[in-house]
C-alpha cells in the first residue's frame, strides 16, 4: 500500500484547509485509515481516524469540533477538512492505513506540512 498526502501549506490562524491522502496498492484489505501530525520537538499523535466499511470516527479532543475526517472508497482516497485552525495545529501531517488481523500491518505516508500563523 501506498500513501501520498496532498493539501498542506500556510494558512492565517482561524483559517482552513483540506488534506488529501490517497492510497495506492493492495487497498482492498484497508480496514482504518487516519491522521496523525507530529510538531517539532513532540511525539507523532493521532489526530482522526476512519473505518473504511463503516465510516466510524475517531477524533482526538483538541480538535474536535474543528477538524472532519472523511473518506470516498471509490477514490481510495480520505479526507481531513481543518477549521479554525490554531497555531499549535502547526506540524506535519501523516496518513496512516492499517490492515489484517487487529489491524497490525499499518503503512504511513511521506508527510505534507502544514503551517498555520499568528
Amino acid at each position: 500500500v501506498q500513501l501520498v498526502e496532498s493539501g498542506g501549506g500556510l494558512v492565517q490562524a482561524g483559517g482552513s484547509l483540506r488534506l488529501s491522502c490517497a492510497a495506492s496498492g493492495t487497498t482492498f484489505s484497508i480496514n482504518v485509515m487516519g491522521w496523525y501530525r507530529q510538531a517539532p520537538g513532540k511525539q507523532r499523535e493521532l489526530v482522526a481516524t476512519i473505518t473504511t466499511s463503516s465510516g466510524s470516527t475517531n477524533y482526538a479532543d483538541s480538535v474536535k469540533d474543528r477538524f472532519t475526517i472523511s473518506r470516498d472508497n471509490a477514490k481510495n482516497t480520505i479526507y481531513l477538512q481543518m477549521n479554525s485552525l490554531k497555531p499549535e495545529d502547526t506540524a506535519v501531517y501523516y496518513c496512516r492505513a492499517r490492515r489484517g488481523p487487529a489491524n497490525l500491518i499499518s503503512y504511513w505516508g511521506q508527510g505534507t506540512q502544514v503551517t498555520v500563523s499568528s
